[in-house]
């Protein structure tokens, strides 16, 4: 069994925010990038951690690329499945949004699924919407320097950059973690 990756009512109201069809857009920003790491890793599939509403399916069409697979999971759509490995694994403007005492999980899970290269972008202030319980979406509003230990105790960070795309952020490449032994 999976561990929780999100509790009951933050699932209610995610659902409730993906009724607004400004909430899930932030993946057609990157969708150019990723569509860049495709070309020149020579990725040919891509899951989609988080995927709302298919966003990044449509932005990576429109910058020419169609994956052979495209794997979307996110728990406000229970019909796309369980998350799944490809050959990269995205997980655009999601993180921030996570129950602080479930990012673990998440990043557990997505360590779990990611077998070749990772693309996480992550917005570190606040965001522009609101929860129904009137917190801000954005759970978690903290430094890089904050982010970059989680994530490189499960993936080798290959590359770092930040970005004023949606506001103050970063986006990285990973890779899964070496296991040497040490």
């Amino acid at each position: 069994m999976r561990p929780q990756t999100i509790s009951t009512e933050y699932l209610a109201m995610q659902r409730e925010l993906h009724q607004n069809p400004n909430y899930g857009v932030a993946s057609l920003s990157f969708a150019p990038i990723v569509a860049d790491v495709m070309r020149q890793l020579g990725l040919r599939s891509v899951s989609d951690y988080g995927a709302g509403k298919k966003n990044l399916l449509r932005g990576l069409a429109q910058a020419g690329i169609q994956p052979a697979a495209y794997h979307p999971y996110d728990p406000a759509f229970p019909e796309y499945g369980e998350p799944r490995p490809a050959d990269l694994v995205c997980c655009i403007d999601v993180l921030e949004h996570i129950e602080p005492e479930l990012l673990d999980n998440v990043l557990d899970e997505l360590a779990s699924i990611t077998t070749g290269t990772g693309f996480f972008s992550i917005h570190m202030g606040p965001a522009a919407k609101v929860l129904a319980d009137g917190r801000n979406a954005h759970l978690i509003q903290k430094p890089s320097s904050w982010w970059l230990p989680r994530i490189a105790r499960r993936f080798e960070v290959k590359h770092l950059q930040s970005h004023q795309m949606m506001g103050r952020g970063i986006w990285l490449l990973v890779e899964p973690r070496a296991t040497t032994g040490d």
